[in-house]
């Protein structure tokens, strides 16, 4: 898993397209439709805290996990400034802990592609149910195979501000289903030289299939997958998909 070091000083100005008004409204619905109105919500992967601010103004208490310390500063920044009580852990979400258990976890953005092993995925999935309340919730989307396959693929993407930009060549094996990405950041810095950074990220394509099935190893109810940002079902060309299961009881879990 990529520890956005270099990249988390530019990251909210690169995402600046990602309508995320609407990707929370799209969230929030589900976790209503799903009887989720308030209360404690964990979202895994937080990064920046944009989507916790937004979950937080709709009236949720949010904690966010995830496993950069930059990213995460960047986010508790935002909170000494705006003071939405919204709780930031550096964890790494296979092995996060909790002091008690919520009424949802949530995680967006493609976070979970980034576990590349099943086993550590089936990890993620059985702290989260361990973690969830009695019928709590669980939301989160993916990039699927075919956006791999087909869109990023092996590709070059590339583009340039003012004070940053940045070359992203990819990279996707087909037989172990692991895209590659290599980022190489230019960033301006206040004497106005050009900082350059390089990262690598993995993330992985995981068919709906296996998602299911790691979720029932892992004690979880599926309950529905849908085209991303629709309440239509998944696609041969979907792109992102959105699941969304339930806590299981399982014999010895924690419930505070």
């Amino acid at each position: 898993m990529s520890s956005y070091s270099g990249f988390a000083q530019v990251y909210d100005l690169f995402m600046d397209n990602i309508p995320y008004d609407k990707w929370c409204d799209y969230l929030e619905s589900i976790l209503k439709e799903n009887g989720v109105n308030n209360g404690l919500v964990l979202e895994l992967g937080c990064g920046t805290g944009s989507v916790c601010e937004r979950l937080a103004d709709k009236g949720y208490d949010m904690i966010g996990v995830d496993n950069s310390e930059e990213m995460l500063q960047i986010a508790q920044e935002k909170e000494m400034e705006h003071s939405r009580g919204i709780l930031y852990l550096l964890q790494d979400m296979r092995e996060f802990e909790l002091y008690g258990t919520v009424e949802a976890v949530v995680s967006i953005c493609d976070s979970l592609n980034y576990i590349v092993e099943e086993e550590d995925m089936l990890q993620v999935f059985t702290l989260v149910n361990n973690y969830l309340e009695r019928g709590g919730l669980f939301v989160f989307d993916l990039n699927t195979v075919y956006k791999y396959e087909n869109i990023l693929a092996d590709n070059t993407i590339a583009e340039s501000r003012e004070d940053c930009s940045f070359i992203w060549d990819n990279f996707y094996d087909p037989q172990t289903q692991v895209n590659e990405y290599d980022l190489t950041l230019f960033v301006q810095q206040e004497d106005g030289l050009y900082e350059r950074f390089d990262e690598v990220h993995y993330q992985r394509g995981y068919h709906l299939d296996k998602i299911k099935e790691l979720l029932k190893k892992a004690g979880l109810e599926f309950v529905v997958a849908y085209d991303a940002f629709t309440k239509e079902a998944v696609k041969p060309d979907s792109e992102r998909i959105y699941v969304v299961a339930k806590e299981g009881r399982q014999e010895g879990k924690y419930y505070c």
